[in-house]
């Protein structure tokens, strides 16, 4: 089940992105930006979902549309939770609410250690954009355009 974001969910929110991240972080030379974002404002701002397993939290997303489009800004799925489906289906969610409020692409970006996703995104529809350095993070955009 996928439902928005309780402010009671940031500490079990915080606990799956330290969990999912934290094996990049030697790869990375630092923790990457998803284990050190502002939960609390996103989750009051509405642009966080969880995924829940019977009582568990096992994954999140947080999006929300900017510039004509809908921004995902990070996803993720507890490892103990992985290979489930839970991330695509966190994805597919953020997509539908591209489409429902007609917005006509879903961007993103991941770190460019995250090799698993430059090769996860593409076979899930999006095309890289482009390669950039940003707060001191090598990134990789993608962007899916939605019909």
């Amino acid at each position: 089940m996928i439902r928005p974001a309780r402010p009671e969910d940031e500490a079990a929110i915080r606990l799956c992105a330290r969990a999912a991240y934290r094996h990049y972080v030697a790869a990375i030379g630092r923790e990457p930006a998803p284990m050190v974002a502002d939960f609390a404002t996103q989750i009051a701002a509405g642009q966080v979902h969880v995924a829940e397993t019977g009582d568990a939290l096992t994954g999140f997303i947080v999006f929300f549309p900017r510039a004509g489009q809908m921004f995902l800004e990070n996803v993720a799925v507890d490892p103990s939770a992985a290979g489930q489906g839970i991330g695509k289906a966190l994805i597919g969610f953020c997509e539908a609410e591209a489409r429902r409020l007609k917005l006509p692409a879903v961007a993103l970006y991941t770190n460019e250690k995250m090799v698993a996703n430059l090769t996860i995104y593409p076979k899930m529809g999006y095309r890289e954009t482009g390669r950039r350095q940003e707060d001191g993070f090598h990134r990789v955009f993608f962007e899916k355009p939605l019909r």
